[in-house]
């Protein structure tokens, strides 16, 4: 499966690309890199439509000056890409997510190998930061522990690194799901299973804390599976949508019976944190 990346230039680019990246998410684009001129997208092929993309913009171009281009990635590109282009990620002096190619660094609780192939969480963005950041502030030692929609198993790996146990971890992406089991096998994690597939398969199984960093719409589609796969007294932590969205988010949580207790933003994304009690 190949992916196709969006590059996008926008007049007046803070403004305009917050918009943008808000409609091009709810097409099913998977990630953004903010550029000099505004954003590149990534997403799925057989999920890319040129003429919808169009449409979308179209109901902005009386506001903003827009311009795109689009072309595919294969998977056997993305790793030069990648090499070329990562530099590691620091995350509150705690956790280091670097490539192969990259040394450790001494000072770091959480050392954290990552080399994606077309799967996204790399550390980069903005949502799977919050998303660190929200899990070293809990205990999760010895507890059961699911990344939902894991791409590269950042996540995943780094929950093992604070010891817990047992992790399972689920994306529908095969490169995501082919990913994963690369990085847990770099970085030595031998307590995660890995699962291809969808929110089904939680189904009669149940977790202390469940990461999910996906978009608006999958979580909104999926929370209540979430919240019956949630054990009494554990965490859902959820990511990937815009702090527009939260609202939504949160009314949708409280109709499920969870409770609020956290929230975090870093540009205009944000994180959500709810406990079943």
């Amino acid at each position: 499966m190949n992916y196709v990346e969006l590059t996008v230039a926008v007049e007046p680019k803070e403004q305009g690309s917050d918009i943008l990246i808000a409609q091009l998410s709810e097409l099913g684009f998977e990630s953004f890199v903010e550029t000099e001129a505004g954003f590149t997208a990534y997403v799925q092929e057989e999920d890319f439509s040129e003429e919808e993309i169009k449409f979308t913009f179209g109901d902005f171009e009386a506001i903003f000056k827009i311009e795109f281009t689009s072309k595919i990635i294969p998977q056997q590109n993305w790793n030069k890409e990648w090499e070329s282009s990562f530099q590691p990620i620091d995350v509150e002096g705690k956790c280091y997510i670097r490539a192969p190619f990259h040394e450790k660094k001494i000072g770091f609780s959480y050392d954290v190998i990552i080399e994606p192939k077309m799967s996204f969480g790399t550390g980069h963005h903005d949502t799977t930061q919050l998303m660190i950041r929200q899990l070293m502030l809990l205990n999760v030692k010895n507890t059961s522990l699911l990344d939902m929609g894991c791409g590269t198993g950042v996540l995943a790996i780094v929950a093992s690194l604070m010891g817990a146990h047992p992790i399972t971890a689920i994306d529908i992406d095969d490169w995501s799901y082919e990913n994963t089991l690369e990085n847990l096998a770099k970085n030595n994690i031998n307590n995660v299973l890995v699962h291809k597939g969808n929110a089904q398969i939680l189904e009669g199984k149940l977790f202390h804390t469940i990461l999910a960093n996906i978009n608006k719409n999958v979580l909104l589609t999926d929370m209540t599976v979430y919240c019956h796969s949630l054990e009494k007294g554990g965490n859902l932590i959820l990511s990937g949508f815009f702090v527009t969205d939260g609202d939504e988010i949160i009314k949708k949580a409280e109709i499920l019976g969870l409770k609020f207790k956290d929230e975090k933003v870093s540009d205009q994304w944000m994180m959500l944190h709810f406990t079943k009690e």
